[in-house]
């Protein structure tokens, strides 16, 4: 063996147009400067608020949204504050419901559920033996007496 070769196989220079996953994230792309702001905007957002957002119930979806944090910042009560935009936002969703039907499906199955569970509720309620009633009944099946025998 010479002195200029070594033992360790060479690796090939890297393709120049090949990206390193660090890589990708910090080289600017015609897509990554149009929608700068955009992300900036939707920086830290929920994939939920993503969603809300790009349907045709954006600025709805806003308006909740901004609602609904300021009742919590302020320690208000979100129901009734914000009972006339969730409203609006739920006329919107069922308006544009081609888009956000997925939303309003798992809604629908969400109230179903919780129907469900109420109703259950009762009856385990109803099967429950009223306080100071007698557990098996039997005063209820006693025969009657009287008083002359």
């Amino acid at each position: 063996m010479s002195s200029s070769q070594s033992d360790e196989p060479q690796n090939p220079s890297p393709d120049p147009t090949t990206k390193t996953p660090d890589q990708e994230s910090t080289v600017p792309s015609p897509t990554n400067e149009n929608n700068q702001e955009h992300e900036e905007e939707e920086e830290g957002e929920c994939g939920f608020c993503l969603f809300m957002k790009g349907g045709g119930c954006k600025e709805v979806f806003i308006n909740w949204e901004n609602c609904i944090e300021e009742g919590e910042k302020n320690k208000e009560n979100i129901v009734d504050k914000c009972f006339d935009v969730t409203s609006a936002l739920k006329k919107c969703m069922e308006a544009h419901s081609d888009y956000y039907a997925p939303i309003l499906q798992a809604e629908k199955a969400a109230e179903q559920e919780a129907i469900n569970q109420l109703n259950k509720e009762k009856e385990a309620a109803a099967a429950v033996p009223v306080a100071g009633a007698s557990d098996s009944g039997a005063e209820e099946q006693k025969p009657a007496t009287s008083l002359t025998n």
